[in-house]
């Protein structure tokens, strides 16, 4: 039992740190029940990783630019990309971006003026690319695993 317990610890913490175990157990779901390599959901994770680089290109490229329109149209983009996968750090940190970039605050309550909203879009923006690569890093080994190498066998 308390290997039970440990493992439920385990996913509590990557609930909590990482991902939407919610999200990315619906993800899951969609996979052939025959695929013990998860290709289908795999194709779309790793998909994510490729529009989430190009995003963050595009996002520091926006706000050089101090383009707050571009900026809140990207955090869109990628927040919904994030929220498919359960990437939910990464989902929050491009909230915050998308109501910045329209001058709301960062939970879209009240008003900021545009010096005060590039800083914070920075600032999230920062925090977006931390939190993407601790899920990227989580998503590559889940993947990337063997399944053949688990203990079925107890």
């Amino acid at each position: 039992m308390s290997m039970d317990s440990s493992a439920q610890q385990e996913d509590d913490l990557l609930n909590n740190e990482i991902l939407d175990l919610d999200a990315f157990n619906q993800l899951l779901s969609m996979d052939d029940e025959n695929d013990e390599e998860y290709e289908f959901s795999r194709d779309i994770v790793y998909n994510y990783f490729e529009q989430a680089i190009t995003t963050f290109a595009d996002m520091d490229k926006a706000l050089k630019a101090k383009d707050l329109r571009k900026l809140s149209s990207l955090g869109h983009f990628l927040k919904g990309s994030s929220a498919t996968i359960g990437v939910k750090k990464v989902q929050e940190c491009c909230r915050h971006i998308q109501c910045l970039g329209k001058l709301q605050g960062a939970d879209g309550i009240g008003s900021v003026d545009e010096k005060t909203a590039l800083e914070l879009i920075e600032e999230e923006l920062k925090s977006g690319k931390l939190e993407y690569k601790k899920a990227e890093e989580f998503l590559r080994f889940f993947y990337e695993s063997d399944p053949a190498d688990g203990d079925e066998e107890e």
